[in-house]
């Protein structure tokens, strides 16, 4: 149903490392960018997230929360790993989820503007 999502910004350059090292954990990289924007995804020009620099902005409020696929459960951990270390803030370890499914396994975390993100596979081993 998505084509992309944008999400807005204070500091673009730090906001950029933190993705770059979370999203870059799952296989997804920087498929462009200027001065005012930073794309996400996996083929050049097909970005699926984007960072909008909007000085000021406001943080999402309440229930905006926004997960991101990974290919494995180590892919979860490498996510929670590498964005704690640029800048993240924890809002829940990689592990299982039962209330969520039985293979559900997923990390939380807060990124430098406030967004709520998680990494989640959801099947078997």
């Amino acid at each position: 149903m998505l084509h992309h999502l944008s999400i807005a910004v204070a500091d673009l350059q730090k906001a950029g490392a933190f993705y770059d090292a979370a999203l870059g954990a799952l296989g997804y990289r920087r498929v462009f960018e200027d001065d005012t924007a930073i794309g996400y995804g996996v083929e050049d020009g097909e970005d699926k997230l984007c960072l909008k620099l909007r000085p000021g902005s406001a943080v999402p409020g309440p229930g905006f929360h926004l997960a991101f696929a990974a290919p494995s459960r180590a892919a979860v951990d490498r996510f929670h790993a590498a964005a704690l270390a640029v800048a993240g803030a924890d809002n829940g370890q990689p592990g299982l989820r039962p209330d969520y499914g039985p293979h559900y396994y997923a990390a939380f975390l807060i990124d430098p503007d406030g967004h709520a993100i998680e990494a989640v596979i959801n099947g078997p081993v």
